[in-house]
């Protein structure tokens, strides 16, 4: 129902700076719930940041004061600004977008395919 495309991942240095964009097919403002995961190889996949359809947002820890969610509704595209980059933040980025779904009575979860984010020298 709901598709999720991600864009903007890329190799990049430590220190520096990388924008992902998360195009959605549907109105952002219909999402409940809009967030980023990642996936380093080995390792369970763990929540980078939230965003609400009412604006809040929540974060990591570990990406606190590096990394900003944000969203443009009329372009149902929500956003990652990652600054001050780790080789640690090296990982796949995947969008994730949780509706509530009138037909099954539930909340659902939909997943993009991911983009590599590479932070290396």
């Amino acid at each position: 129902q709901v598709q999720l495309v991600e864009s903007g991942g890329g190799l990049v240095q430590p220190g520096g700076s990388l924008r992902l964009s998360c195009a959605v097919s549907e109105s952002i403002l219909s999402i409940n719930v809009m967030g980023w995961y990642r996936q380093a190889p080995g390792k369970q996949r763990e929540l980078v940041a939230t965003i609400t359809s009412g604006g809040s947002t929540n974060y990591n820890d570990s990406v606190k004061g590096r990394f900003t969610i944000s969203r443009n509704n009329a372009r149902n595209t929500v956003y990652l600004q990652m600054n001050s980059l780790k080789p640690e933040d090296t990982a796949v980025y995947y969008c994730n977008a949780q509706k509530y779904d009138i037909r099954w009575r539930e909340i659902r979860g939909y997943w993009g395919q991911g983009t590599q984010v590479t932070v290396s020298s």
